[in-house]
C-alpha cells in the first residue's frame, strides 16, 4: 500500500467513524487520529533515515576516492625513493 492509498483508506475510515454513535465514535476517532499522527512521524523518520543513508553513501565514495589517491601517491613516492636509493648505491 502506498502513501496515497493509505491516506485515502484512513480518510474513509474516519468518515465511517463519524456515522457511529457518540460513545463508540469518540474512542475510534481518537485511535484513527493517533494512527494518522504515528504514520506521519514514521514517514518523517524514514525520510530522515533515507537522507542519512544518502549522505553515508556519498561519504564512503569520497573516502574510497581518497584512499585510492593515497595509495597511488604512496606507490609513486616509493618508486622515487627506490630510484634515489638505487642511484646512490650505484656510485
Amino acid at each position: 500500500m502506498n502513501e496515497q492509498e493509505f491516506q485515502q483508506k484512513l480518510g474513509e475510515l474516519i468518515a465511517q467513524i463519524g456515522d457511529l454513535p457518540p460513545e463508540e465514535k469518540d474512542k475510534l476517532e481518537h485511535l484513527a487520529l493517533e494512527t494518522q499522527a504515528r504514520h506521519e512521524r514514521m514517514r518523517k523518520t524514514i525520510s530522515s533515515l533515507q537522507e542519512s543513508l544518502d549522505y553515508l553513501r556519498l561519504s564512503v565514495k569520497y573516502l574510497v576516492f581518497d584512499l585510492e589517491a593515497t595509495r597511488r601517491e604512496n606507490e609513486h613516492l616509493r618508486r622515487l625513493i627506490e630510484t634515489q636509493n638505487g642511484g646512490e648505491q650505484g656510485e
